[in-house]
């Protein structure tokens, strides 16, 4: 892991965090919020494999690797519909704060398993 990917994908992160929340805030309003935040993982989990993709690591897109990409997201995936579970479901905290919450959680693993799985280099 290089110091300069690292801080792309952060970059990149934060512009997916902010897309995430708001396709799931949006979702919201038509969706219970659970379903709003699935449909708003998925639409910034795409965003981001081409944001990635393009300046991260700079590599071309594929299916292959959009596919690994997604898998790589799983352990993030589970952990933030965790956060929405409990925050939401049994804290009762706001949507917006939530959504927020579950964005930040779980970047360094999510890093590793996409640098090693979804863009490792073939030498």
């Amino acid at each position: 892991m290089t110091t300069k990917e690292f801080i792309g994908f952060l970059v990149i992160g934060t512009i997916n965090t902010l897309n995430g929340v708001l396709f799931a805030y949006l979702f919201s309003l038509l969706f219970n919020v659970n379903t709003a935040f699935m449909v708003g993982y998925l639409m910034s989990l795409s965003l981001s494999y081409l944001l990635n993709s393009c300046l991260t690591f700079k590599e071309a897109v594929s299916w292959p690797k959009y596919f690994k990409f997604c898998f790589s997201y799983i352990p993030n995936f589970l952990i933030q519909n965790f956060i929405v579970l409990i925050f939401f479901n049994v804290c009762g905290l706001p949507e917006l704060l939530v959504y927020s919450l579950a964005a930040i959680i779980g970047v360094p693993i999510t890093f590793i398993l996409i640098k090693n799985l979804a863009f490792r280099s073939v030498t």
